[in-house]
């Protein structure tokens, strides 16, 4: 029998799993990949969805005076379409606020999903922070294809950074 989906902060003994699930789809193009020694180092910033194994992770990158990243972003094929992903943002973006910061960004190849979050396209120029600490180290740089997506955070749910229409994707 599974057990229920759990979602929670990563701990260490993590690393090993969050690694190979991120490198999973590194190796497809569509995430920059990550060693058990890297994920070890930067434990604190990610958030799991577990049941009997790590399926999903995500990472808040901090560290930018009023800046935070959405990173790392990975669901298993066999637990897709759950709502998984969506929960996963919506913590790190609580966390965010309650850090204090202003803005989260993303760079993704699904600008629709964060969209349905409350994120808006931005152009990759207003983000130097991320272009020159992590793009550049990149094998894909300059010709990125990523889309770069932000929301402007307010004390209650995150907001867009303009006015947009239609509603929320709902936790399940």
């Amino acid at each position: 029998m599974t057990r229920a989906l759990t979602i929670r902060k990563a701990r260490l003994a993590d690393a090993q799993a969050i690694s190979d699930l991120v490198n999973h789809f590194a190796a497809q193009g569509l995430l920059l990949s990550r060693d058990p020694e890297d994920v070890s180092q930067h434990i604190r910033d990610f958030f799991v969805a577990e049941s009997d194994r790590i399926v999903a992770c995500c990472a808040l990158r901090t560290g930018w005076a009023d800046l935070a990243e959405v990173r790392s972003l990975a669901v298993s094929e066999s637990h897709r379409g759950q709502g998984i992903a969506s929960a996963l943002v919506k913590e790190a973006l609580r966390e965010a606020r309650e850090l204090g910061y202003q803005r989260v960004f993303a760079l993704t190849y699904v600008p629709d999903f964060f969209a349905r979050l409350g994120f808006v396209r931005v152009d990759k120029t207003t983000l130097p922070q991320k272009i020159w600490t992590d793009c550049v180290k990149c094998p894909k740089f300059p010709q990125c294809d990523e889309v770069a997506v932000a929301i402007t955070l307010g004390p209650g749910e995150g907001r867009a950074e303009r006015p947009r229409g239609g509603e929320r994707e709902r936790l399940a």
